[in-house]
């Protein structure tokens, strides 16, 4: 899977991926990881969620790292936010006085482009993946934390074998493995079908979101 896919579900509006609202687990996990006014959090894959008015509503400063223009223009249109333009070394960024998007390959984000980050919030990032590339994903977004880093981590798990990604189905397993620094804790696993018929007629017959809680542990940044 590379890029031209995400570019071309955007550019023909395919976009079946995108869920509207405030994703609930988000609302219902965010105390738990305690975050502070101005703390600065990663949102990768961002696309146009709406989530990134949410966290900024809570007091945070929000990046959002996106590989479409077409889904940051989006955001700011469809959420009323007048979003500047400049350029940042290889990214487009979209930014305004609490969220910013920096349009390109998350995979070449790097910390010279924006800081180290204390939060994240990977809600369909990890899960838009096939398997050859989350353990790079899951190494550049370690990369761009900074010490004590907390966050949380949406997947999802259903029998892969009923269903070709994206989104992919990610496995407990999977997650230990991919993020060795980090400790993480599994918050919730919700029985979510019922709320995805299109993935019931693709032939699922069951699907869990799960919700992690992930920190660092404390590792140099």
């Amino acid at each position: 899977m590379d890029q031209d896919f995400w570019h071309e579900r955007w550019r023909d509006n395919k976009i079946g991926f995108h869920r509207p609202g405030v994703n609930p687990q988000l609302k219902i996990f965010w105390d738990r990881l305690s975050a502070r006014a101005g703390e600065r959090i990663l949102v990768p894959l961002c696309g146009k969620s709406q989530d990134l008015l949410w966290l900024a509503d809570q007091g945070q400063k929000v990046c959002g790292v996106e590989l479409s223009e077409i889904a940051a223009r989006a955001f700011g249109k469809e959420q009323g936010i007048d979003l500047a333009e400049d350029r940042a070394g290889n990214f487009l960024r979209f930014n305004s006085p609490d969220i910013e998007i920096y349009v390109g390959d998350f995979l070449s984000f790097t910390r010279e482009a924006a800081g180290v980050f204390p939060l994240f919030y990977d809600r369909a990032a990890l899960i838009a993946l096939p398997p050859d590339m989350r353990g790079r994903y899951a190494a550049k977004l370690v990369s761009l934390l900074g010490k004590d880093a907390r966050g949380l981590l949406i997947t999802l798990e259903y029998d892969q074998r009923q269903m070709g990604g994206p989104p992919f189905s990610v496995t407990g397993d999977e997650v230990q493995r991919l993020f060795p620094r980090l400790q993480m804790e599994r918050l919730s696993a919700y029985d979510c079908l019922d709320e995805e018929p299109r993935f019931k007629e693709r032939g699922v017959q069951w699907m869990k979101e799960v919700v992690y809680l992930a920190q660092s542990g404390g590792f140099s940044s």
